[in-house]
């Protein structure tokens, strides 16, 4: 019998990934939605509403590992309904996802909770796994949602919480509209240029999700990034670089909280903030990278003739 994973709100980019690298590795794959139930391209969708128990929860009893990517998007205006609903989506979805595996007769062995970097605040300083937090909304929804995960206990599933970082793949995710700007030549420093990027490689981020849910060993808190982050002015040099664009003038901070308020409708933190985060307990596990320099990781994304393809 082939083994199923359930990936709970994993319509996005990073669960669109996920799902196509494990069919790969001839897994059966189950997406939680709040959208219609139905087959396509081998995933079953079913239909959840991120917080209360319902038909959905016989996906959870008897499948091999759950990976929970459920929360409204950080991409917007930190206005208080949007901060509320922020918190309660990852809150909600924690809670109930452990009140079905709780009710299981044949609980899943893993349960993944994908996290974020963003509990280390704004800073320069090199941040593990047991670096000091740092403060504002980001991290008090980041402690708030570890809190819930690992605050009840399940007797018989592993707990394993990746905080991912800055997340470079094809078609989507972070890596896209930086892209765009970088070929209209509008790709210059952002800021300072000073904050720094923990990026990894989409390859590099499936396979650290298929270790935690096959690795027995693993569970407890892992830092999901590359060994090798970079200051934004790097990144953008580098980005620019590979795409043969030139130089670029550059955003001054307060051109950037400008557009992010009237144009993007996010907050410009996030692209004025950042954080320099290694995967400490991923490389004491012995995990092995395939993607730890820039250019070629963005070689191997952006160019149609990339070597590696």
């Amino acid at each position: 019998m082939r083994k199923k994973v359930v990936l709970a709100g994993g319509s996005g980019f990073l669960g669109n990934a996920l799902a196509a690298a494990l069919l790969q590795k001839e897994y059966d794959v189950v997406i939680l939605t709040r959208g219609r139930s139905q087959v396509k391209n081998q995933i079953r969708y079913v239909h959840w509403d991120g917080a209360s128990l319902g038909d959905w929860s016989r996906e959870i009893d008897g499948c091999t590992a759950i990976v929970n990517f459920t929360g409204k998007s950080v991409n917007c205006i930190y206005t208080k309904k949007n901060r509320e609903e922020i918190i309660r989506s990852r809150i909600d979805s924690v809670r109930v996802l452990t009140d079905a595996v709780l009710q299981c007769s044949h609980p899943p062995q893993a349960f993944i909770q994908a996290g974020s970097l963003a509990i280390f605040g704004d800073t320069r300083e090199e941040c593990d796994e047991q670096a000091p937090h740092g403060t504002g909304f980001s991290v008090d929804v980041c402690e708030q949602w570890e809190h819930a995960f690992f605050s009840r206990e399940l007797a018989h599933t592993r707990k394993i919480l990746l905080r991912i970082g800055f997340a470079l793949g094809k078609n989507g995710g972070a890596l896209e509209p930086l892209a765009k700007l970088a070929s209209y030549r509008l790709g210059g420093t952002v800021g300072s240029g000073n904050q720094y990027i923990s990026w990894l490689h989409i390859d590099d981020l499936n396979a650290m999700f298929v270790a935690s849910i096959e690795d027995e060993s693993m569970q407890g808190i892992y830092n999901a990034t590359s060994p090798a982050p970079v200051t934004n002015k790097v990144f953008m040099e580098t980005l620019r670089h590979v795409l043969n664009k030139g130089w670029a003038p550059p955003t001054p901070a307060p051109m950037v909280w400008l557009g992010a308020y009237l144009i993007m409708r996010t907050d410009p933190g996030l692209a004025l903030g950042g954080r320099n985060c290694v995967p400490k307990r991923f490389l004491e596990h012995g995990f092995t990278f395939t993607h730890t320099d820039l250019e070629a990781a963005l070689r191997d994304l952006l160019l149609e003739s990339s070597p590696s393809r």
